[in-house]
């Protein structure tokens, strides 16, 4: 007997600012730009791309465009969305 397979949304977990953060965080501990990318269009997913465009000012379309694994969203943008989704972008020194 097959174990039935169900459709997993990472973007429904991410609930808040807190979970947001540690996803993003692990993310860009990767240095891996279309990784990140993605990790960042998870979570304007999770948000809501509508939403999201409402609170920054830029275009659906741009946000889709910016944050897909081909994107490559300029620091203005990935600012903005950082913001609307309430987590800052910092910076630590690199581990060794």
């Amino acid at each position: 007997m097959t174990e039935p397979i169900y459709d997993y949304d990472l973007a429904q977990a991410l609930d808040g600012p807190e979970a947001i953060a540690v996803f993003l965080t692990d993310a860009l501990e990767t240095g891996d730009a279309a990784y990140i990318a993605k990790a960042m269009e998870v979570v304007a997913r999770a948000k809501g791309m509508s939403e999201l465009a409402r609170e920054t000012g830029l275009a659906r379309e741009q946000l889709y465009t910016s944050f897909s694994v081909r994107g490559n969203p300029t620091l203005k943008t990935t600012q903005a969305v950082m913001r609307a989704l309430g987590v800052d972008l910092t910076a630590r020194a690199h581990a060794k």
